[in-house]
């Protein structure tokens, strides 16, 4: 088949926007049951995004085990993870309307475990005591009155006898209070001791956090041993073996590697310049399991791409050959079988079960299959480019990844680049990955090229390139997306003048810092992105409230109002489309809010679109739907081509 030319931007693509609201049914909290049953969690787009546990019985018979009326899915740290535990003969999981646990026997209703006013994650079976070893988060009226925070602590919540239903609700016994955040409660395979990580203001998990091991006494805790607690590391995922053998992941080498500790010292079970664990938005995050003949099976990531490993005696490493870049959580299904969400290059996420030694995998489960033809899928080209210089002018490389147009029906003119749009993901402590998207897809079949920047800051290359944000938030991350731009204009595969930046969250606010501060940009792509730093930092959740202090500084009047895009629109000429859900408490309305309004009487072009109900991130397929279809008939009308779908027109202010 012959390709037609065609400007850029009006290439019919095989992804409408409503195929980007089937891509979104997503897959998480892996779990693994009795008698070989895998269980997750999967949300639902069609129902609000609502997220429900699923079930693959052992003869593959997959059903859904949540009924009408709940939303399994935590609100601690407002980013959740970890929103429910099997139990024998049940399974217990938060509910998000009201975030009390539920006690679900199969075949029976949901009965409520906890009263109104906590929210709870991670739990973890103390199967010697009949009990729950929980994070708790408490919003009770007297807990804000005594200091204004919510207290993150561990509770043991005790469970109805097998077979029995709950009795009066309980709220859960304190074994560890103190600290300002508190994760991963492990209890060790013979119940004596308890393991968890803490943190305290103002550093992030992956900043500095502390690992603990805790003599479990009659109700409480007795004795305790610090494993980790030194300034400069990053303690994660502590996991016990069957013979009582605390393993843990620290960032002590500068990589998040692998250690042992016996009870007297730690010593190395991986060595290598990669990273084993990754930065803790959500609870209870497994990236590597024990199984009981020995070893371990770790997921590893590098420079944004993801292995599954076997680690055996030091230096005993096994590489398995998959055709995935990406890995979500891993759990032990039988003898030399482990489950895991993989993602690859060219297809939709999948659970998998992986034979060790066979190096062979099965698909148990796949809510979406792309169905592209390959000629439509553009792979993400790693590529390395300068950048600003660091402390002390040395020179710096930044990392991205490249997706050049793919359509085989049609071709851009000769001798003119694609438009480029540059993706900045959130976190911002965190990475993009050239795992399979629809979302880039529908940009990329469509005659735009995509680079997808790792600034500095984002995760998978070690401490040193995650720290270069520290104090530097606005800059360094602006100035990488810059130097991609540069590069790929350098070499040909992009056109100077038709650039757009987009992001969201944080990623949002480099997409305004970016208009704001540089020419580099024509339009900009804002989804709930932060406009002010200040008031963020009055009104954000406990887990976030202090994270500017390390991106940006201690407090400082001048130094946040230097950095915030709203106190810089003079420089700030290019037309902005801006996304908001209505219920976002991450980062409020107000912040889009104020800077559209600002910019709307300056007379820049800006488009506004506010989805009732939505929160940080967009649910509902509806919302989706729009939210795609309208900022492609933005960059059409700035960027002067009728894109070939019928969308339903976005008013832009100002535009001539």
């Amino acid at each position: 088949m012959n390709a037609t030319i065609t400007p850029y931007g009006n290439w019919q693509s095989p992804i409408p926007a409503s195929r980007l609201a089937e891509a979104a049914v997503s897959m998480s909290d892996l779990r693994v049951g009795s008698y070989g049953r895998v269980y997750w969690r999967e949300s639902r787009p069609a129902e609000g995004g609502r997220q429900v546990l699923m079930i693959r019985e052992r003869d593959g018979t997959i059903r859904q085990l949540t009924p009408e009326g709940f939303n399994v899915r935590t609100r601690v740290h407002e980013y959740g993870g970890s929103s429910y535990t099997l139990v024998d003969g049940a399974i217990v999981f938060a509910n998000f309307a009201d975030q009390r646990l539920y006690w679900h026997a199969e075949g029976r209703n949901p009965v409520p475990l906890t009263p109104p006013g906590y929210r709870y994650a991670d739990c973890h079976f103390d199967r010697n005591r009949n009990r729950l070893v929980c994070v708790r988060e408490d919003h009770t009226d007297a807990t804000r009155a005594a200091n204004g925070e919510e207290r993150n602590e561990i509770v043991a919540l005790p469970l109805p006898a097998y077979g029995s239903e709950p009795g009066e609700p309980s709220a859960g016994t304190v074994l560890v209070t103190g600290w300002d955040f508190v994760a991963y409660p492990r209890v060790s395979h013979d119940g004596t001791r308890l393991a968890y990580i803490a943190w305290a203001h103002p550093n992030m998990p992956w900043d500095r956090a502390a690992l603990f091991v805790a003599e479990l006494a009659g109700d409480g805790i007795g004795a305790t041993w610090s494993v980790v607690n030194a300034e400069e590391q990053s303690a994660l995922e502590p996991v016990w073996s069957a013979d009582n053998v605390l393993h843990y992941i620290n960032d002590l080498s500068g990589w998040w590697n692998l250690y042992r500790w016996d009870g007297r010292e730690s010593t190395p079970v991986s060595r290598m310049p990669r990273e084993f664990g990754g930065p803790l938005w959500q609870h209870g995050v497994s990236t590597y399991v024990l199984p009981p003949p020995g070893g371990v099976v770790a997921r590893s990531s590098l420079a944004g791409t993801d292995q599954l490993m076997l680690i055996g005696a030091p230096g005993d490493v096994t590489v398995l050959d998959l055709p995935f870049v990406a890995f979500g959580e891993l759990q032990y299904l039988e003898p030399e079988r482990v489950v895991t969400i993989a993602s690859s290059r060219d297809d939709e996420p999948a659970l998998i079960a992986v034979d060790l030694r066979a190096g062979s995998f099965d698909v148990l489960h796949q809510p979406a299959r792309s169905g592209l033809d390959p000629a439509y899928v553009s792979k993400g080209e790693p590529i390395e480019f300068p950048t600003a210089p660091g402390p002390n002018r040395r020179p710096r490389t930044a990392h991205a990844f490249y997706y050049p147009p793919a359509n085989p029906n049609h071709r851009g003119p000769d001798g003119e680049p694609p438009p480029l749009l540059v993706l900045i993901h959130g976190g911002p402590t965190s990475v993009s990955k050239p795992t399979f998207s629809l979302q880039r897809h529908f940009w990329t079949t469509r005659g735009f090229a995509l680079v997808d920047v790792n600034y500095g800051g984002s995760t998978t290359f070690g401490r040193s390139y995650r720290q270069r944000l520290n104090g530097q938030w606005g800059v360094v991350d602006v100035a990488d997306a810059v130097a991609a731009v540069d590069y790929l204009v350098s070499t040909g595969r992009a056109r100077a003048d038709r650039v757009a930046i987009r992001g969201g969250s944080a990623g949002g606010f480099t997409t305004l810092a970016a208009l704001a501060f540089t020419d580099r940009f024509k339009a900009g792509a804002n989804h709930f992105g932060v406009s002010d730093i200040k008031a963020l930092a009055a009104t954000s959740h406990k887990f976030e409230r202090l994270y500017d202090v390390s991106l940006v500084g201690p407090p400082d009047e001048a130094l946040y109002r230097a950095r915030s895009p709203i106190h810089h629109l003079d420089g700030f000429r290019e037309p902005l489309i801006t996304f908001q859900g209505s219920e976002d408490r991450i980062v409020p309305p107000e912040q889009s809010r104020r800077i559209v309004e600002a910019l709307r009487t300056r007379g820049v072009p800006v488009a506004y679109l506010e989805f009732e109900g939505e929160q940080h991130g967009f649910r509902k397929a509806a919302n989706i739907i729009r939210a795609a279809e309208a900022e492609l008939y933005f960059y059409g009308r700035i960027f002067g081509f009728t894109p070939a779908d019928p969308i339903e027109p976005v008013p832009i202010d100002n535009l001539p």
